[in-house]
């Protein structure tokens, strides 16, 4: 079983930044992919980055250039810096973690980001 805990979210206003993070326990399994997804309410979760075993990235239209997720393979932890940010960026931020030979992805409990206009 892997734990992933979140923290870093928080109250900012408009045009300010946040960085979330996401700790993942140890695992015998190899990473295959991390990423960050986030919900508000009446909506469904989509993602808004992700970072594959290789390196490689992947963004949201709609925070592309503002937000950008990174790794540190020491640490077990993903990384997501928000600048920038919006009032639509509220909601609930949860990072999600697959790993190869592990049939279902990992989920964090969520942190709230709330962007104040």
């Amino acid at each position: 079983q892997v734990q992933l805990v979140e923290s870093g979210g928080g109250l900012v206003q408009a045009g300010g930044s946040l960085r979330l993070s996401c700790a993942a326990s140890r695992t015998p399994f190899r990473f295959k992919a991390m990423g960050w997804y986030r919900q508000s309410p009446g909506k469904q979760r989509e993602l808004v980055a992700a970072i594959f075993t290789g390196g490689s990235t992947n963004y949201a239209d709609s925070v592309k250039g503002r937000f950008t997720i990174s790794r540190d393979n020491a640490k077990n932890t993903v990384y997501l810096q928000m600048n920038s940010l919006k009032p639509e960026d509220t909601a609930v931020y949860y990072c999600n973690a697959d790993f190869f030979g592990v049939a279902t992805p990992y989920w964090g409990q969520g942190t709230q980001v709330t962007v104040s206009s």
